[in-house]
């Protein structure tokens, strides 16, 4: 343990023991919970960083659009996210999330977004124009409002933030809270035992696994006259990102093609300004790259004059389900059963 970690300990004992009475408190119903009218599907993890939450919540929406389901995703939003909380996909969404503006561009009009804090009230206005369910983004913590399947993510690549709660580790709260899961899904892996075995510690829940899977590359400044996609794979490409787990996005773009000379990361949710832009220039000029490349995340972030003033290719991500027929299957049948026992 690190000088550090041995100091942030006893903070960390405190924070893990909250965190731990608290979800006790509400299981055991000293802590009552709100429970919207409709189905709540919740997407979270133990750590804090990138786990895949958002692809994973892209995908659930999707398919329940393709199955003519009525939905609304709940989210906080970075800081609390935005100036205006509640929005229909008829309705336009002012929100600073970059999170909510990327599932908003990916999903279209179809999908309302209720953004705040109080993701009940959130839901509730929602369910007034007619949605019935509801796709809890980052919820496993969120214990004050019920749901009906409650999936937490693993990345398999750091899969409990050193084994410490915060401040000390990267973990929200004990592993112990796993328990709590109905459905465990192992990200970046497609056989992960070691991590199996710790979680069956915890747990009984079923285990997946999911990978992200890149969809095409596309290009900001000018569209090129044949398959962008293909032309970055030819080009060498500085990386940069402001994404909570960057290393594995940088690992993900060699593993899936792409010449990768050199990388710059910044803070979650960084907001671009000029003279961040000139640093990642400069530094891709020094790498010799013909290019620079970012997720998808990433774009919602730069401003006009900055995207303006690089050939800036953007990476869309897709999670992808091992088994999802099983997958599918069973976090449907969570939700029916929860709902017909009145849980």
């Amino acid at each position: 343990m690190t000088l550090t970690r041995s100091l942030l300990w006893p903070l960390s004992l405190s924070y893990g023991a909250a965190a731990h009475l608290r979800a006790r408190a509400y299981q055991a119903g000293m802590l009552r919970q709100q429970r919207l009218d409709g189905i709540v599907i919740s997407v979270g993890n133990l750590t804090v960083g990138g786990t895949g939450k958002t692809p994973l919540v892209l995908r659930i929406a999707e398919r329940l659009l393709r199955e003519g389901k009525c939905v609304g995703i709940l989210t906080r939003g970075y800081r609390g996210g935005g100036r205006s909380s509640t929005a229909s996909g008829q309705g336009a969404i002012e929100s600073t999330s970059d999170e909510v503006q990327l599932l908003r561009a990916r999903l279209g009009p179809e999908v309302a977004f209720g953004v705040g804090a109080n993701r009940f009230e959130k839901g509730q206005a929602l369910a007034k124009q007619g949605v019935n369910w509801f796709v809890l983004d980052d919820g496993f913590q969120h214990l004050r409002l019920a749901r009906d399947v409650d999936l937490a993510l693993i990345d398999a690549t750091s899969p409990f933030g050193g084994g410490q709660v915060l401040p000390a580790g990267l973990l929200r709260e004990p592993r112990t809270g796993l328990s709590r899961a109905d459905i465990i899904v192992i990200t970046r892996s497609e056989h992960a035992p070691a991590i199996e075995a710790a979680v069956r510690r915890d747990s009984d829940a079923p285990i997946f696994y999911a990978r992200p899977r890149p969809e095409p590359v596309r290009i900001l400044r000018k569209t090129y006259p044949g398959d962008e996609d293909s032309e970055a794979r030819s080009k060498k490409l500085f990386a940069f990102c402001g994404i909570g787990n960057p290393k594995a996005f940088v690992a993900d773009l060699r593993t899936w093609g792409f010449h990768i000379v050199g990388q710059k990361f910044f803070p979650d949710h960084h907001t671009y300004i000029p003279s961040d832009v000139e640093k990642i220039r400069m530094e891709a000029l020094e790498a010799k790259a013909d290019g620079v490349i970012c997720t998808e995340k990433d774009i919602f972030n730069l401003d006009g004059p900055s995207r303006n003033s690089l050939e800036i290719w953007y990476c869309p991500i897709s999670m992808e389900v091992s088994n999802e027929g099983e997958f599918w299957h069973t976090v449907m049948a969570k939700a029916g059963s929860r709902k017909s026992s009145g849980g």
